[in-house]
């Protein structure tokens, strides 16, 4: 009996990632140690099998083993190593992958610098973002078996059945990626870009602490990881602009306005805005709602950009097939923006009483 490990590890992440959401918030409530622990240990187990899912799936794009779909689709035996890497993000299932491993280390990174109630907070918001991706990955995986072809030559895949048994298909037979896809920047620009959106959510949770219980010490979390977030953002643009230029998809120029391009500059225009105000609300205690709202709004349009780029609203370069992946970066995104005008209008409430 074969058994792909590749969606059991998938799930397993998604699971302890919620897992990790529900204690973290019970903890953080109760501040029982016991319930911290059990949240500690689904976090790192969500991180592991996620880590080793991201492993296995570069094992099979290396070695085209090609009776799973996603490589299929986006590796091939001609292709050099750095591009067979490169199929790692270049579908949508790969794509959400890193976005949600990424959030995961950057997490993980925060919780060993930060021990405190607005660090819990921040790492709770990682963690359910995380979750959101990982859900996405359970519906859709990048380990989707092929077990057969039907009358009409169509593959047949699940996402679902762990013990499936695959339908072996020579490694010369898989297609690769989009030949716009195969150029050297196509091996850093999504990474970058990714590890930048990845970012944005840690400052986002730190603002949303400060407003929540309007401890200052949020800026220790917002300050550092803001700037990341930035410097990252902009890496991404200016690389993405090189790679439009060079390939000419969008004719010869460095910035197409393509609407992928512009809704990936609007989130870094907003954050732009919140480091010119953390200075003043760092010296001078102004700008008390302005620099976290900012810092939200950010994190939300990056959110945004994700559903213009997979939902087909706007005709793009950049854009995905229409999915339900879609709908739910579309529930998520509405969520978001609930909450944040919530619990902004909150601490307006309590600061002008």
């Amino acid at each position: 009996m074969s058994i792909n490990y590749g969606l059991l590890l998938i799930w397993i992440s998604f699971v302890g990632c919620l897992g990790a959401v529900i204690y973290g918030t019970w903890y953080y409530f109760s501040r029982n140690p016991k319930i911290h622990i059990a949240s500690r240990i689904f976090e790192l187990t969500c991180l592991a099998a996620s880590t080793i899912a991201a492993m296995l799936l570069t094992s099979y794009l290396l070695n085209v083993t090609a009776h799973y779909l996603y490589v299929f689709r986006f590796s091939c035996e001609t292709f050099p190593t750095l591009y067979k890497i490169s199929a790692f993000w270049a579908g949508q299932e790969g794509s959400l992958f890193i976005w949600a491993w990424f959030t995961l280390v950057c997490v993980a990174l925060l919780r060993v610098r930060t021990e405190s109630r607005i660090g819990e907070i921040t790492r709770i918001a990682g963690l359910s973002v995380a979750a959101i991706f990982l859900l996405l990955l359970v519906i859709r995986s990048p380990f989707a078996l092929i077990y057969g072809i039907d009358h009409q030559g169509h593959l047949l895949s699940t996402n679902a059945d762990i013990f499936a048994t695959p339908y072996l298909i020579p490694s010369h037979y898989a297609q690769g990626m989009n030949p716009l896809l195969r150029n050297p920047w196509m091996v850093i620009h999504p990474p970058i870009v990714f590890l930048g959106y990845a970012a944005a959510a840690i400052p986002f949770g730190a603002a949303a602490a400060y407003l929540l219980i309007g401890d200052r010490r949020w800026m220790e979390i917002a300050e550092p990881w803001s700037r990341i977030t930035w410097l990252f953002m902009t890496l991404g643009i200016g690389i993405g602009g090189f790679w439009a230029y060079e390939v000419l998809g969008w004719g010869a120029w460095y910035w197409g306005w393509d609407p992928v391009e512009t809704s990936s500059l609007i989130p870094w225009v907003v954050l732009t805005a919140y480091l010119h105000t953390q200075f003043r609300m760092k010296r001078h205690r102004e700008y008390g709602l302005a620099a976290p709202a900012l810092l939200m709004l950010s994190f939300i349009l990056v959110i945004f950009a994700t559903f213009v780029t997979r939902s087909g609203l706007w005709a793009s370069q950049h854009g995905f097939a229409t999915s339900v992946e879609a709908q739910i970066i579309g529930v998520f995104l509405v969520g978001l923006i609930l909450i944040s005008v919530y619990i902004l209008q909150r601490r307006f409430r309590m600061e002008t009483r």
